[in-house]
Formats: C-alpha cells, sequence, structure tokens
C-alpha cells in the first residue's frame, strides 16, 4: 500500500553517463507522483544545481525514454560544488522550490560531496551507484554495468571473427581506470586468452613460452582483452605479439561506445529498483544513504562504508581466470 507524502523531490546526474539512467528516471517520476510528491530534474548535475537549471518533471518528460542511453537531463563533473560559496547558491535554488529530498546517480566522489551538504544544508538525499567501472564499495552491482559488458560482448564476437579469418592477434582495451572489472568479466565470457588488469601484477615474458607452443600447434589467432588502466599502451601489447609470439597483432580500443546503447534488460529493472527503494528510504527518515545491492536484496550504506576506500575485485572471479595462467 502506498501512503501519501507531500513535499517535493529532485534527482540529478553526475559523472560519467551510464545507460539505465534514462529508466531510472522514468521510475523517478512514476513513483513519486504515485507517492505524493512533486518530482524535479536537475539538470547538467551539480552544476545544474548551482546555476538553477532545476524544472519540475511530469509524465510527458520521460516518455519513451526508457529506451534510450545516456542521460536525457545530462551530466557533468563540477568542480564548483567543492567550493562553500556555491554548495549555498545550490541549496538556495533548492530551497526556491521547496525541494528537500534529492536522489543522485552517480559516484563516490559525488556521493561525498552530497554528504557535505547534507551536513550543511540538511538537504537529505539517497545515492544511487551508478558507473560502468562497477567500482564502488559496498555494493556488487552498479547502474550501467551490464549494458556496458554486452556492448564489449558484441564488438569482442565481432573482433574474433576477423581475427580468425586473418590469424590475427587482436588487443581489446575496455574501460576501467584503475579496476579492471569490465576486462576481466569480458575477458572471461569472451574465452579470451590473455587478460591484462590493474590488480594483478604480470609479466609479458611468463606468457611467451605458452603462446608460442599453442602457435605452433595450430592456434590460429590470439584474443587479449586488457584494461585502460595497465602499466604498458595497448600498442606496446600488440607490438610484443609480433616480435616476441610471431603473430600479426591489431588494436581495438572501444572507448565511448562502452557507456552508451539501448540499456540492457538488468540495466532497466535495477534502475527501478535502484529509484524505488531510494524514494522509501527518503520517506522513511534515511536522510544521507546510499543504495547498494548485495546478495540479491538492496540495502542502505553509510556515505564512510563506501566512499575513500579502495574497491577490491571479486577474487573468485580474479581466480576464474588467472589461477590456471603463467
Amino acid at each position: 500500500m502506498i501512503h501519501k507524502n507531500h513535499g517535493n523531490i529532485a534527482i540529478l546526474c553526475s559523472g560519467g553517463d551510464v545507460s539505465g539512467m534514462n529508466a531510472a528516471l522514468k521510475h523517478f517520476v512514476e513513483y513519486a507522483l504515485l507517492c505524493g510528491l512533486k518530482p524535479y530534474f536537475v539538470y547538467n548535475g551539480f552544476e545544474g544545481l548551482i546555476d538553477d537549471e532545476i524544472q519540475e518533471a511530469s509524465y510527458k518528460d520521460v516518455h519513451g525514454i526508457i529506451a534510450r542511453g545516456g542521460t536525457m537531463i545530462g551530466s557533468a563533473r563540477s568542480k564548483r560544488f567543492l567550493e562553500a560559496a556555491y554548495r549555498q547558491k545550490a541549496k538556495e535554488n533548492l530551497d526556491k522550490q521547496h525541494i528537500d529530498k534529492l536522489i543522485v546517480l552517480g559516484g563516490d566522489g559525488s556521493f561525498r560531496g552530497m554528504d557535505l551538504f547534507y551536513k550543511e544544508h540538511a538537504i537529505a538525499f539517497a545515492g544511487v551507484p551508478a558507473t560502468i567501472d562497477n567500482d564502488i564499495v559496498g555494493t556488487e552491482y552498479c547502474l550501467g554495468v551490464d549494458t556496458a559488458l554486452s556492448v564489449i560482448k558484441s564488438a569482442l564476437d565481432n573482433i574474433r571473427d576477423t581475427a580468425s579469418s586473418f590469424k590475427r592477434a587482436f588487443v581489446v582495451e575496455t574501460m576501467g581506470r584503475e579496476c579492471g572489472y569490465l576486462a576481466l568479466v569480458s575477458a572471461l565470457t569472451s574465452g579470451a586468452e590473455l587478460c591484462l588488469i590493474p590488480e594483478v601484477s604480470y609479466d609479458l615474458k611468463e606468457y611467451e613460452q605458452s603462446f608460442q607452443k599453442e602457435l605452433a600447434q595450430g592456434r590460429g589467432y590470439f584474443l587479449a582483452v586488457v584494461s585502460e588502466g595497465i602499466k604498458e599502451e595497448s600498442i606496446m601489447i600488440a607490438k610484443w605479439f609480433e616480435k616476441k609470439i610471431g603473430i600479426e597483432a591489431r588494436v581495438d580500443v572501444l572507448g565511448h561506445i562502452q557507456r552508451g546503447g539501448n540499456p540492457a534488460v538488468r540495466d532497466r529493472l535495477m534502475a527501478y529498483q535502484f529509484v524505488h527503494f531510494a524514494i522509501d528510504g527518503l520517506l522513511g527518515g534515511q536522510n544521507d544513504a546510499i543504495v547498494c545491492y548485495n546478495n540479491g536484496y538492496l540495502n542502505y550504506k553509510s556515505i564512510k562504508e563506501v566512499a575513500n576506500i579502495q574497491y577490491q575485485l571479486d577474487s573468485t572471479l580474479v581466480d576464474l581466470f588467472f589461477q590456471n595462467r603463467p
């Protein structure tokens, strides 16, 4: 049973865009209205808070957006929000619309900013993890991950066709900065022969003998998936394949195609669940919490449980790929 409430609530996207954000915006409007709240969009992230880009949202605004990637309200990274004077301006802009609750789709940097904002100005907020890197501590899943993995899967399957046809090695670079989650899961699910990620130290010399032997025994191609955060550039890995293994090599940097695209089913579903839980939490007195997903269930965690802590890859996934490698 839905208990009707009164008040105004807003939502914004911060940092890198991900597929699934528009599904989150759709459910935000629909569920807020169902709960008796007046929903508002903040355009262009924290920059929009500062510049008063805040508009009331309706069913019309979210019509047909569920299948679109990215975010229809824009996103941004805001250095200005780090300064108290600009946070004060953001508070004044929210006050003009009588908004006292805010949902933030973003990462731990965005959550830290909102934590400070809440302590200064008592604007209650709920954070929803949204990053394709899947590197937020305290949650097993972040919005946008499944779509990004699907994009990479399709790219790797297509690249494998050409690798096999031309008998080449392909080095495919994924996003990930300091986190190798995308590369590791993609390597596992594509059957890649090599995976290099920041979390696992490596020495290419250790692969040379086994790869040379495989080539001599009839292997026709190699597929290497590497994270952008490793110590060597992808072009150097390709040169290593040519000089040390003896096979022609090419490089494909997937880049920002990993962020966009039609949202996968799981990201659409998780968007609904994250936002639903966020609104329920705000109405139930969770004024400064992050919505997390663990062991099949949603839960609330504090900022100190999420931010400024180094994310660790699931050791079982790491072992699945690396335990039988050199």
